[in-house]
């Protein structure tokens, strides 16, 4: 899935929070598996933001625009190409109206070279040089 929130928490120990509809095909792993991944795309992967937006995704679109996984030794799937990985631990989780907060303690994290993908006022933008 795209979240439309996530957020640092705490770095001692290291804490984010990811916001997860409650209609969202992703709430039931959490809730259950109690991990999860979260993918920091580059600014040239708006079609993979897209992709994982809605609200099924076709295997072939995913074999389409080269999305590839690779898996955590504890499970956590994260994108090949993506421009950072957090993989994280639920430690915490609260209703909040249509959303469900997870509190995610971070077990590891990856970033390398590029500019973040960014969306803001529906619409998606770029860092200025």
């Amino acid at each position: 899935m795209t979240a439309n929130s996530f957020t640092s928490v705490s770095l001692d120990p290291p804490l984010v929070l990811v916001c997860v509809d409650q209609d969202a095909r992703l709430l039931s792993y959490l809730k259950t598996q109690r991990r999860f991944g979260v993918n920091i795309l580059s600014d040239s992967q708006q079609r993979v933001s897209e992709f994982f937006a809605e609200p099924q995704q076709d295997p072939a679109d995913c074999s389409r625009l080269g999305i590839r996984f690779r898996w955590t030794e504890t499970g956590i799937p994260l994108l090949l190409d993506a421009l950072a990985h957090l993989a994280c631990d639920v430690v915490a989780q609260y209703m909040a109206g249509d959303h469900t907060i997870f509190i995610g303690e971070v077990e590891s994290l990856e970033s390398f070279d590029g500019e973040p993908l960014l969306y803001l006022h529906s619409q998606y933008r770029r860092l200025q040089p």
